[in-house]
């Protein structure tokens, strides 16, 4: 008998694996990549590595723009952020049951707990996630299984119930000692998880949603890269050191100028949007301002295509660079 089991690579995806291969269930993980992430070779993921721990096969789903609908108007809301975490399950649940149709899976489990997280955790999203995914009574939650109705797998005997967990709650001590039983030392810190919940991050996703309509991977992987500022229709990206000033360079879009000072210690700065005069001084001032030149005029370099100009510019105020920082 085959299952889907959704794989995060966090201690509860994993010990949910765990408890379905116990009752001699074969397993195939499945993990979501979502789009704000560059691509690396699949034997880099965690949940490769995770998977071979557990010696089960992993098919690996990679996410693509459409799902930036789902964070502009999710049905059930955001989160703390700009998490749709009631939406983004759906949508994962979606794909993983006609994954499952098509390998002839009995059903699909998460590693989710009862009542772990506010929002997409609490008794009446599970039920409303079970049934927009239209799998409802078909999603076994092994750590939350007896504080949860019966599912099908379940009633059929598939598996059995009573070797399942009661867990229910946000403390960690039942999965810490499930850990420490299945010999399981190492694992993502509960405090990791999706981009979308962190402030900062959500903040400039935000802000790029509200100002770009034809939006591209390499805008998303932006995100997480540099100082970012606005100024009406302009962005502007400045890198905060040599590694993100190769990245910067690696994932800019074609129309983007790019900005340094010469001859200087000085970061790699972007400029996306309308390239007025005043844009490109812009641009230039708070380059020279995260610069180690000084003086009162500092000369900026930019690259416009293939073509390359110089100007003089005064650094930024710090109280304006400050107003525009996202």
């Amino acid at each position: 008998m085959k299952a889907i089991g959704l794989l995060s690579g966090g201690l509860d995806s994993v010990l949910a694996i765990k408890l379905i291969l116990e009752q001699g269930i074969d397993v195939i993980a499945v993990h979501f990549i979502l789009p704000f992430y560059k691509q690396i070779p699949k034997e880099e993921l965690y949940a490769f590595k995770v998977a071979i721990d557990l010696k089960v096969p992993l098919r690996i789903f990679k996410i693509g723009l459409d799902y930036l609908k789902i964070i502009r108007d999710p049905k059930h809301g955001h989160g703390s952020v700009i998490n749709p975490c009631i939406d983004c399950k759906i949508y994962m649940l979606k794909k993983a049951k006609l994954f499952a149709k098509r390998i002839g899976a009995k059903f699909i489990f998460t590693g989710e707990v009862l009542g772990e997280r506010p929002m997409s955790q609490n008794y009446k999203a599970l039920m409303t996630i079970e049934k927009e995914a239209g799998l409802e009574r078909r999603i076994v939650r092994p750590l939350s299984a007896k504080v949860l109705p019966i599912t099908e797998a379940e009633e059929k005997g598939w598996i059995d119930r009573s070797k399942l967990q009661d867990i229910r709650g946000r403390s960690r001590r039942k999965q810490m000692i499930l850990a420490e039983k299945y010999n399981i030392k190492e694992y993502l810190t509960p405090a990791g998880g999706c981009l979308l919940t962190y402030k900062e991050y959500g903040n400039k996703l935000k802000d790029l949603l509200d100002n770009k309509k034809r939006i591209n991977k390499n805008d998303l992987i932006l995100l997480k890269i540099g100082r970012h500022f606005r100024s009406d229709r302009v962005k502007i990206i400045v890198g905060r050191n040599e590694e993100e000033n190769k990245n910067l360079l690696e994932f800019k879009n074609k129309r983007d100028y790019v900005f340094e000072v010469p001859d200087h210690g000085s970061p790699i700065t972007l400029l996306q949007g309308r390239k007025s005069r005043n844009s490109i001084r812009l641009a230039g001032s708070i380059t020279a301002k995260y610069s180690d030149a000084e003086g009162d005029r500092i000369l900026v370099e930019y690259t416009d295509s293939s073509l390359k100009h110089t100007f003089y510019v005064e650094q930024i105020d710090e109280g304006i660079l400050d107003r525009l920082r996202i």
